[in-house]
């Protein structure tokens, strides 16, 4: 009886081969969304200007680190953002001082004793309604379209991104649009 090595050693050979064109693929791909910090979105704007995508967020919000992890590094929702949107990460507990728009913002004390509180920015970009995650969607102009709360999955996120990012916004009411999108996710 012959040993199967020799056949073992060319198939598995043949399948390296064959997953070589995927892996130079994946290393092509992009890296993740170009997130940027307020200041940094906004100096860019006034060369360039584009919509925001702002993603409020804090640290200890566990459906935050799940957004991070299933949309916002999904490749349909990367690709879109990078082209078409400043993305900004904000953190809405950070404490440094914000000149947005014109305005001061800083980091408000709601309990001393344990350190806690928000950002001023964070509270107006959420209509005061401090809820994580948010996604803000802000015009070429800083003036803000619309907040988004809660955990958006990729298919959700994705209509959304081209509703605003598109401008059908400013012509067509979303539920219309829903129903004549054509999703890349298929659903």
């Amino acid at each position: 009886m012959k040993p199967f090595y020799p056949i073992f050693s060319i198939l598995f050979l043949g399948i390296l081969m064959l997953a070589k064109p995927v892996i130079v693929k994946a290393q092509n791909s992009p890296e993740g969304i170009q997130w940027l910090t307020m200041e940094e979105a906004l100096k860019r704007n006034a060369k360039k200007p584009k919509k925001f995508m702002i993603d409020v967020y804090t640290d200890w919000c566990g459906w935050c680190k799940v957004m991070d992890k299933e949309t916002f590094s999904d490749p349909t929702i990367i690709a879109y953002v990078n082209a078409n949107y400043y993305a900004v990460k904000f953190n809405a507990e950070q404490t440094g001082n914000i000149n947005f728009n014109g305005k001061d913002y800083s980091f408000v004390v709601t309990d001393a004793s344990r350190n806690r509180g928000y950002h001023a920015l964070a509270a107006f970009l959420l209509n005061g309604k401090l809820s994580y995650p948010t996604v803000v969607f802000l015009d070429e102009q800083l003036n803000v379209i619309q907040p988004i709360p809660g955990f958006q999955k990729p298919p959700q996120l994705d209509i959304i991104l081209k509703y605003f990012g598109g401008d059908h916004y400013k012509k067509t009411e979303y539920t219309t649009f829903q129903k004549t999108y054509v999703s890349p996710y298929g659903q």
